[in-house]
């Protein structure tokens, strides 16, 4: 883990004109601060398809940072698949965050020709060779889905056998279960980078209820303190960005390769973290 640090944003795409001009602001702003990539979410079952085709082609073009979609197996077929990346590759997209993905509500797993994540990430390798760096999804808390802790550290190590390049985690509040995640994998003969995800704390509510349904753990401690500032959003994000921050403190410290900023589409939660750490770009 001592390769040079990587430093890169997520978006979603926005479901109005209003929303990707502000996404599009969004990313000049984090451009400034030379970021190694940009990365654009794939709704469940593709449901984003086409916009999220349109938000990295506009990322990577015109706001000029390289950037990577994500693309997701379930519910699409090898030919929907084959001829996105056709297109990414032509547009000269360099980068792919493979993911199993969500399934739609009312879709049954029988959905698409893939049914996991590793598949993609073969079916990647077999129709563009080495063209794409290929990130994958890491769960230092184990995947809401999944069965136990060993059956999803396997499933892990299936994703980078099959030709991952690099992970990167889902967000989480406790350095610990990041370290022994890595830990464990490296016992079991992987040596990818692993990047830690980062969820900036802006709304209690909202990322109570988004890391119920990810199997995100919000530490008892956070969440009284969240829960007792009530509606005072000064205090909640005041006290979100401190906690943030002296986590990645640690991670950088304990030889995390970079660091992945959960965006949600704003720039000055992420980058109130970035300044605090006096990151080196």
């Amino acid at each position: 883990m001592s390769q040079e640090r990587r430093y890169s944003f997520e978006f979603f795409p926005a479901k109005t004109e209003a929303g990707h001009e502000k996404l599009l602001a969004t990313a000049r702003n984090l451009a400034s601060y030379k970021p190694d990539f940009f990365s654009c979410t794939y709704g469940a079952g593709g449901s984003t398809r086409d916009r999220t085709l349109q938000t990295v082609l506009q990322l990577d073009g015109e706001v000029q940072v390289p950037t990577a979609p994500h693309l997701s197996c379930v519910g699409d077929s090898k030919a929907e698949l084959r001829a996105l990346l056709a297109h990414y590759k032509d547009a000269g997209i360099q980068r792919i965050v493979a993911l199993r993905g969500d399934l739609p509500s009312g879709m049954g797993m029988a959905s698409g020709e893939m049914r996991h994540a590793n598949d993609l990430v073969e079916f990647i390798r077999e129709e563009t060779g080495d063209h794409f760096h290929i990130e994958v999804a890491a769960y230092p808390e184990v995947h809401p889905q999944a069965r136990n802790f060993e059956v999803d550290l396997a499933n892990f190590v299936r994703k980078v056998n099959a030709g991952a390049d690099s992970a990167i985690t889902q967000y989480f509040f406790n350095a610990d279960s990041y370290f022994y995640f890595v830990e464990r994998v490296r016992k079991l003969g992987v040596d990818v980078p692993v990047v830690p995800g980062i969820m900036p704390i802006t709304n209690y509510s909202k990322l109570a209820r988004f890391s119920d349904a990810c199997g995100a753990e919000i530490p008892r401690w956070i969440r009284k303190q969240l829960e007792a500032y009530g509606d005072d959003v000064q205090s909640i994000q005041a006290f979100g960005e401190q906690v943030i921050t002296e986590m990645c403190e640690r991670l950088l410290e304990g030889g995390a390769p970079g660091l992945h900023f959960y965006t949600l589409n704003q720039a000055e939660p992420s980058l109130a973290i970035w300044k605090n750490l006096n990151l080196p770009r």
